[in-house]
């Protein structure tokens, strides 16, 4: 069942490429427990198929960089990025898109979050099995507070400035 507004984030693990090691946190892919990083935070959370895809890349990681600031001044702590590729792989995708600091570039490595959400894709036609959907929902203290899922192959919803709105 697809997760929705009001709902609990449900329990789960994603993995972060770190960058630069502080206390707490080694050099290299960390796994982090969700509803520890959602207690008591506004995070405003984006999915999508696949780092290095044509409309991620373009469109929907460039447009959560840009507006990052407007988030904040609305009461967002973080923002993140989940996708369906390892902690490797996000590291680099977010270095690429300059987003190192801006957004948290969390791997669902084995699609295991993103079908805890409901939010799961079949994406085995264009040889990239299961995937995450397109998607955005905010969340404040892990319940979710918006939820915007993209029909099949649309960018149309789970935008930054759509999301930026419904703060």
């Amino acid at each position: 069942m697809t997760i929705k507004i009001g709902d609990q984030l449900p329990e789960g693990s994603l993995s972060e490429y770190i960058e630069i090691e502080t206390e707490g946190c080694s050099l290299g892919p960390n796994t982090f427990n969700v509803q520890d990083l959602v207690k008591g935070k506004t995070i405003a959370i984006f999915g999508l198929p696949g780092a290095f895809t044509p409309t991620c890349s373009a469109q929907h990681v460039p447009g959560y960089v840009q507006h990052a600031e407007e988030f904040k001044a609305k009461g967002v702590d973080e923002i993140w990025c989940i996708s369906v590729n390892d902690a490797f792989v996000m590291g680099a995708w977010g270095r690429d898109q300059k987003a190192t600091g801006i957004v948290r570039f969390m791997a669902d490595g084995n699609a295991a979050y993103s079908k805890a959400l409901g939010l799961d894709a079949d994406f085995s036609k264009f040889g990239m099995g299961t995937r995450s959907q397109r998607y955005s929902l905010l969340v404040v203290d892990g319940v979710v507070k918006q939820l915007n899922v993209e029909q099949g192959g649309k960018f149309e919803v789970s935008n930054a400035e759509t999301l930026l709105g419904q703060l």
